[in-house]
Order: C-alpha cells, then sequence, then structure tokens
C-alpha cells in the first residue's frame, strides 16, 4: 500500500500474539461483516487495530465515514485508500492523467456542476463509465454489502477530490472563469454592475447632476440655496435618526444557543480570495485551525490569482492538510475579489458558506454560532453577518477611529438593522451564507468593488433577510494614510455602484423591498456618500457666515442653520454609535479619539470625492488593501501578531 502513513501502537501494523496474518485478517472481516463501518474493511489489514477503533470513535463522534477521518488524520492517503477500496469492490482507482476532454459527454457548465457532486461521466466505447470521488458517507454506501448500487452507475471506477478538481480546472477553466466573471450579469443584467451600453453615461449624468447641485448652492439665490441645503439637510436628519435608533434597538447581549453535538453539525465551506497575501497567510491558516469545528468537516477554499506565485509557494509550505485546497482562479474577466470568490462558490461542498479575507482572526466558536443561528431560523434567513473589530487599534488615531467606526457599525447600527428586520449592506468578511440560497442570487456582483453592500440588499430583493451574528472577527485596519484613502475611496464607488445598480428600476426596488428597505437603503447608501461630499461645502459656509458676515444668525439667514445642522447630523451620528459601540466592546479607554471626528469627516470627505471621480474614469479598479503592516495587536499583545502554526486541527478524536 504505497503512500499508506501509519499511526499507532502496532509495530508496522503487524498484528499482535504471532498469529499468521491471515488468520487475524479472516478474524477482522468476520466481526466487521456486523460492523457499522464497512468503509474501512479495505484497510483494516494495514492500519494498527487503535489507529482503526479511534477511527471508528471519531466517525461515531462527527457523523462521517470513518474513511474521512482517517484521511483528515493523515493516518492513511486519500489515494492510498481510495485504491484499497477499488480494489475490494472490484473496481479500481482512475487517476485521469490520461483522460481527454473528448471522453466527457457533458459540457463545460455541466462538468463544473458533476464535479461538484463529486461525479464524472466518461464514455468508454459504447458504455458510459462513472469516476467517483467519494465524500461524507459516499465510501459507506458504496462498501455496505447490504446495499444495492443503482443500475445507471455500474460501471464505475474511484478518484480522489484533488484529481477530480484538476481534470475540470485543466479542461474546463475557460468555463469556470466566464461563470464566475459573467454569471451574474448573463443571469439578471440588472442586478450587475457589468459595463453595458449608455452605462458609463448615466454614471455621469448622475455625477454631473450632483455637482451642479454642489455649485447651485454656491451661486445660486439664496432662496435656492436655502432649500437645496433644507433639503440635504432633511435627508442627513433622516439618515442620522435611523444610526440612532438602530443602535438603540440593538441586542445588547449575546444570545447563547445551546451546543450542537458534532454528529449533527454539516459540512461547512471558508473561501478565502488571496492575491498578493504570502506575509499573512500563516496566520490565516493558524486562524482556521483553531476553529472549534471538526476538521474533517471543514471545506476550506483558498482561491489564488494566476500572476501571484508569492502567495501559491508560502501556502503550499504549510503541509495543509486535505480539507484545504488551493484553487487558481482563471485570467478571464477583472482580477477582484468577487470574481475569485465566485471561482470557489461552484466548488463548495458545504451546505453554510462563509467568507474571510486573508488577515481575519475569527472566534474560534463562530462557526457552531452561525450555524445554530441558521438552525433556530427560517429558510429566509440566508446570511448572518459576524462583527468585524480591529485588532491593530493601538497603531495611531486612525486605527483608534477605525475601531469606533466598526464597534459603531458592527456592535450597535447593523445589530439595530437586524432587529428591526431591515435590509444592510454585508461586511465584506465573516458573512455565512446558505450556499443554495447564495447560489440563487448569483453570488457575487465581478464588477461591483464592494461586493459585500450590493449583495446584502439583492439578497432582500430575493425574499431572503440577513441577521447579525454577536461573534467577532479580529481584523488589520489600515492605519496609514494612502492606504486607508485608496480603501475607502473603493467603498464610496462601490456604495455608488450600488445605489445605480439598485435604483435601476424604483418601482421594482419599492416592491422588492417595501417603503422601509427602501428608505433604509437610500438613507444608508446615497444618505452616506452625499453626507461625505456635502461635509466640506458645510464646513465652507458655516465658516463663511460665522466669520465674514455681520449678522450670521439673522432671523432670515437659514445658510448657517442649514450647514450647522447638517455638521451636527454627521457628528452626532458616527460619535454617538461609536461611543455605544465601543462600550459594548469593553474598548471606552479609546473613545478620546472620537474627538477628532471633524478631522476624520474632512478625510472622508476626500474619499468621497476621490471616488466619483474614480466612478467616471476608472470604475472597476480595485485599489488593494495591503496586510501585514500593523505594529501592534490586541490579541497578541504589542508585539503584532502571532506568526505561528496554530493548532493542527489534524487528530480525529478528543477525549
Amino acid at each position: 500500500m504505497a503512500g499508506a502513513v501509519i499511526r499507532g501502537s502496532g509495530a508496522e501494523g503487524r498484528p499482535a500474539g504471532g498469529l499468521p496474518r491471515a488468520v487475524v485478517g479472516d478474524a477482522r472481516r468476520s466481526a466487521a461483516a456486523q460492523n457499522a463501518f464497512p468503509e474501512i474493511d479495505c484497510v483494516r489489514d494495514i492500519l494498527p487495530q487503535d489507529v482503526i477503533a479511534a477511527a471508528e470513535r471519531r466517525a461515531r463522534a462527527v457523523g462521517l465515514g470513518a474513511d474521512r477521518v482517517l484521511i483528515a488524520a493523515d493516518a492513511i492517503t486519500e489515494e492510498a485508500y481510495l485504491t484499497a477500496l477499488a480494489t475490494s469492490l472490484g473496481a479500481s482507482y482512475e487517476p485521469l492523467e490520461g483522460v481527454s476532454r473528448d471522453d466527457c459527454p457533458l459540457d463545460d457548465d455541466q462538468l463544473i456542476q458533476a464535479a461538484a457532486a463529486g461525479l464524472l461521466p466518461l464514455q468508454r466505447g459504447n458504455d458510459l463509465v462513472w469516476i467517483i470521488a467519494p465524500r461524507c458517507l459516499t465510501a459507506r454506501r458504496l462498501a455496505d454489502p447490504h446495499r444495492t448500487q443503482p443500475q445507471w452507475l455500474r460501471p464505475f471506477h474511484l478518484t480522489s477530490s484533488e484529481r477530480l478538481w484538476r481534470y475540470v480546472a485543466q479542461h474546463a477553466q475557460d468555463a469556470l472563469g466566464w461563470q464566475a466573471a459573467d454569471g451574474l450579469r448573463r443571469a439578471r443584467p440588472l442586478l450587475s454592475n457589468a459595463p453595458r451600453p449608455g452605462g458609463a453615461a448615466r454614471a455621469a449624468s448622475v455625477a454631473l447632476a450632483v455637482l451642479a447641485s454642489m455649485l447651485l448652492a454656491l451661486v445660486a439665490s439664496a432662496v435656492t440655496a436655502t432649500a437645496l441645503g433644507l433639503l440635504l439637510c432633511a435627508i442627513f436628519l433622516a439618515a442620522a435618526a435611523l444610526r440612532l435608533l438602530s443602535v438603540a434597538c440593538a441586542p445588547r447581549r449575546r444570545q447563547q444557543s445551546p451546543p450542537t453535538a458534532d454528529d449533527r453539525l454539516p459540512i461547512y465551506t471558508v473561501i478565502c480570495a488571496l492575491y498578493r497575501e504570502a506575509g499573512v497567510v500563516k496566520d490565516l491558516v493558524a486562524a482556521i485551525r483553531a476553529l472549534d469545528y471538526p476538521p474533517e468537516k471543514l471545506d476550506v477554499k483558498f482561491v489564488v490569482e494566476a500572476d501571484d506565485r508569492e502567495t501559491k509557494t508560502a501556502l503550499s509550505q504549510l503541509d495543509l492538510g486535505p480539507h484545504f485546497q488551493i484553487i487558481t482562479a482563471p485570467p478571464i474577466g477583472p482580477k477582484t475579489k468577487p470574481k475569485a470568490l465566485n471561482v470557489g462558490l461552484p466548488l463548495a461542498l458545504g451546505t453554510f458558506t462563509v467568507v474571510y479575507d486573508a488577515e481575519d482572526m475569527p472566534e474560534p466558536d463562530q462557526l457552531r454560532r452561525a450555524h445554530s443561528a441558521f438552525r433556530a431560523a427560517d429558510e429566509r434567513l440566508a446570511c448572518v453577518q459576524a462583527s468585524l473589530t480591529i485588532d491593530n487599534t493601538a497603531d495611531n488615531w486612525v486605527a483608534r477611529m477605525f475601531t469606533a467606526d466598526y464597534a459603531g457599525q458592527f456592535d450597535g447600527f447593523l445589530p439595530g438593522l437586524s432587529a428591526l428586520h431591515l435590509p444592510f449592506p454585508l461586511g465584506g468578511s465573516s458573512s455565512h451564507f446558505r450556499t443554495a440560497a447564495l447560489r440563487q442570487v448569483g453570488g457575487w456582483d465581478t464588477y461591483n468593488v464592494t461586493e459585500d453592500a450590493d449583495l446584502g440588499f439583492r439578497l432582500c430583493r430575493f425574499g431572503y433577510r440577513a441577521a447579525a451574528l454577536p461573534s467577532a472577527t479580529y481584523e488589520e485596519a489600515p492605519a496609514r494614510f494612502m492606504p486607508w484613502l485608496k480603501q475607502r475611496t473603493r467603498w464610496y464607488k462601490g456604495w455608488m455602484q450600488t445605489w445605480l445598480v439598485h435604483s435601476r428600476h424604483p418601482a421594482r426596488l419599492f416592491r422588492e423591498l417595501g417603503p422601509a428597505g427602501v428608505v433604509s437603503f437610500q438613507l444608508f447608501i446615497a444618505g452616506s456618500v452625499l453626507a461625505a461630499m456635502v461635509h466640506p461645502v458645510c464646513m465652507a459656509g458655516l465658516g463663511y457666515a460665522l466669520l465674514l458676515t455681520p449678522a450670521p444668525w439673522d432671523a432670515f439667514n437659514y445658510a448657517p442653520l442649514v450647514c450647522a445642522a447638517t455638521l451636527f447630523c454627521g457628528y452626532v451620528s458616527t460619535i454617538v454609535p461609536g461611543i455605544i459601540g465601543l462600550k459594548r466592546r469593553r474598548l471606552l479607554a479609546h473613545a478620546w479619539v472620537l474627538a477628532l471626528t471633524p478631522v476624520y469627516w474632512l478625510l472622508l470627505s476626500a474619499a468621497a470625492w476621490r471616488a466619483l471621480f474614480q466612478l467616471l474614469s476608472d470604475p472597476q479598479r480595485w485599489e488593494k488593501t495591503e496586510h501585514g503592516l500593523a505594529r501592534t495587536s490586541r490579541l497578541f499583545g504589542s508585539g503584532r501578531r502571532r506568526n505561528g502554526p496554530g493548532p493542527s486541527g489534524r487528530r480525529f478524536w478528543r477525549e
């Protein structure tokens, strides 16, 4: 059995007591005929008895086949196991190395779907032969002597999931790439931000309208300028009221759900889109291995770009284990995070799927909490969003302000919107989905640079809902100005794209989101962008009125009042949620940074105006945020981050 790796007390797998191997083998097979794990009968003579017994105990505990336990624990390689299983079933192991594309009668899209199910039909002469990559309990069903295999499945051969994926990657790469890049545009063009005839002109028209309004406010008559100012002030006041109401309605205590037994937990897919992340993938792998979830039920997919050799090399050096898979995104379409996520989505094996970024460090029980939230709700709950919190808070004032911003957003605002059953934009990371629902709505929009915000509202338009999850994921904030500016520019540009896409048919949007949902959408997306853009205008107007106007507070002079009210709304909607969020995070010691809110809003304004110009000149430009630059860590002290391998996760019993 070449390639088998044996662990246990038996010396080289020899039977104890000096009995001939044939006698012991016959006895084992006789006893195995009545056992519940026929899938490992084929290796009982190869592996030590204590390893077999431990695998059976672990398989019972997690509700999987003992073969998956042995492979996940590295007790035997998948190819060695499948070779033994195929021999015992009178079949053979098919490495798929010499199989041509013409041998498969499916088209490329069907090939991808079949491979996702672990099946590959091949035409051999006049016969159709099935290649099976066993998963979960498939090997048990094939090996069970009391189960009759369906006639259509005969004859069949076995292969590994890795071999099957290699075949798909080799022969259906273009289809996978086009599906990832243009799947949403082809299926639902009205909900995609993909370039379309006249789209640039419409975006330019909206931008010019915004600029014209700003100019009008400066040069028009006092009545016109005041009316426009009052309208904007009403919008900002409503947006601030929504934020404050949401924070007030946010649950203040974590709801502890009873733990789910391991054998009732489903397969969970983790997708990480990685690009130029060689410096942090070791931490990411350690964080995933530290998750309190059976490793046998994890399906981890790292999607890397074709030209990113450094990240591929860094991953290949980590001895990832069988439940990790490295996927190369086909070089088709824009090189964006949502396209990379769409590459992994058709291959996801899990009932649920979560997205993590390269620098993420989720709380170990996050997957269990997410599963409990889904289990307690109906099928309409398609997504639960975990709280994002900043790890490198102490780097400087920008990181502290980022911490306060995230605390107000994820520990106040979004939980409140969830409690009010209003739609909200997702966080881009630590978003947990029902995989079937995610596929139904078309996955992520490759052409939207804030695919998370778009997806949150699109789910609601399809009749689903999202909820906040009381579990934290620690992230690294860009603490230097230019990385921060580029990230915020991308966010604002993506919100503009999201608003343009979902506002194409207002009547349809109203029917699908309802009145409250439309108001929430407009106030959060349009209100946030407009507030940032108008902020310097209001500051200049208020300064002019106070410094150069003889009677700035004259009863008939509304301009100073409008400017002051607008600024007040923006500051209050930032400071109050920030303080409440920091208190709930037990980080009130950093609340002093909120005194710099006016300065922070000026920076936000610069990012918003930069985003508008990018929307017109380079709408699909993705300015990547660099990771691994933090100097401090709340989790691991001042010495940046833990840079070790973390718990291996490759064990099959917990006693």
